[in-house]
């Protein structure tokens, strides 16, 4: 599986950000890196992701998917910097 990072902008209030989230969290590995900005481990490509996220943004909206082959954190979000290095290399 391969490592992404997956960050997104939604500009109107009364946005979508539960199915949002949950779609997300619908991947085996996934950690909130920071308010807008996830980690998540999968098959797929980055474009396969990116159009499965546009089901929940307007046209307006922004997001970002990105294959990380190599990274560096310190102090994340939820204290998710270990369960991150753990699942990494899996």
């Amino acid at each position: 599986m391969k490592n992404y990072l997956i960050s997104y902008d939604l500009y109107k209030s009364g946005q979508n950000y539960d199915g949002l989230i949950s779609y997300i969290k619908s991947y085996s590995v996934w950690a909130k890196i920071h308010q807008s900005v996830w980690y998540i481990k999968s098959n797929k490509s980055s474009e396969q992701i990116r159009d499965e996220l546009l089901h929940y943004i307007d046209r307006n909206d922004s997001v970002f998917v990105a294959e990380m082959n190599n990274a560096a954190w310190q102090n994340l979000l939820n204290g998710n910097s270990e369960y991150i290095r753990q699942n990494w290399a899996r």
